[in-house]
């Protein structure tokens, strides 16, 4: 299995898996207060404290018997986590053993931050305390799938709030999953429907049903995202982030964010750094 490795975080428990687990003391210890972005879903459990993470540029407030979802390849940074108290699961996508909880953390529309319901805390508080003492078993000492049977468990119990339409919609699920593909080498939505095979008016029709805007407008909102990802996380200058993202020259990039944004590239990057 995958060693998880990324930035703050490290295999804390006593065996290299695709699962692991840490208390917010120990990623308080960590923490440099920096940017991170993992390859892995990172999830939190608040169990009493009051601090915030940012995900994606939006700050959510942590809050006792709160939960924070953040996906592989979002840039999240803990804001404020003094006093905060609870787990930190890391677990890798092919993690979950079940159909269900596999789709679950596939999709692009889970929310970054809910509150459990208060019916299912005590659900929440049993299959993590289980994954926790799995965790700290000794290497061997049980087969090596429980962290996975446990880890589906506590994603069944939490039944993070994602747009159920989206996951339905099979017309938008298909250029969904097109566009996360290949966004950097295609913006235009015409190629996105010859290659799934849907006339324009009819892959336009499914996106804004199921968004609200058009396939042109989820195309610059996802480039917009990986643009500030990199800009912000990666460091990177406007002349490499248009490279990165198939822009044909840095001022077309340029263009492109300014118009999206209201700022240009080497501005907002700045705003990110800003003391």
């Amino acid at each position: 299995m995958t060693v998880i490795r990324q930035m703050t975080y490290q295999p804390v428990g006593r065996r290299a898996a695709a699962v692991d687990t840490l208390t917010f003391d120990r990623l308080r210890e960590l923490n440099d207060g920096g940017t991170q972005r993992a390859d892995f879903h990172v999830l939190a459990l608040v169990d009493a404290g009051h601090g915030s993470v940012t995900v994606d540029f939006l700050r959510h407030p942590l809050q006792e018997r709160s939960a924070v979802w953040v996906t592989p390849g979002a840039v999240h940074r803990w804001d404020d986590i003094v006093d905060v108290a609870g787990h930190v699961v890391l677990f890798m996508p092919t993690a979950p053993v079940t159909h269900a909880t596999r789709q679950l953390v596939a999709s692009p529309d889970l929310v970054a931050h809910w509150r459990i319901p208060d019916a299912d805390q005590p659900f929440v508080d049993a299959a993590r305390d289980h994954l926790l003492l799995e965790a700290s078993a000794p290497p061997g000492d049980a087969p090596t799938e429980l962290p996975g049977i446990l880890l589906s468990a506590l994603i069944a119990r939490l039944r993070p709030p994602h747009a159920q339409a989206r996951a339905d919609h099979p017309v938008f699920r298909l250029f969904r999953a097109s566009v996360e593909a290949h966004f950097r080498e295609h913006h235009d939505a015409g190629y996105y429907a010859r290659t799934l095979g849907y006339a324009p008016r009819t892959l336009t029709r499914a996106v804004r049903q199921v968004t609200g805007r058009s396939a042109k407008a989820y195309i610059v909102d996802r480039l917009v995202l990986e643009a500030k990802r990199l800009l912000a996380h990666d460091r990177l200058t406007a002349a490499a982030c248009a490279h990165t993202l198939g822009f044909p020259d840095p001022s077309n990039f340029s263009v492109f964010f300014r118009k999206a944004t209201g700022m240009r590239p080497g501005a907002w990057q700045a705003t990110m750094t800003a003391p």
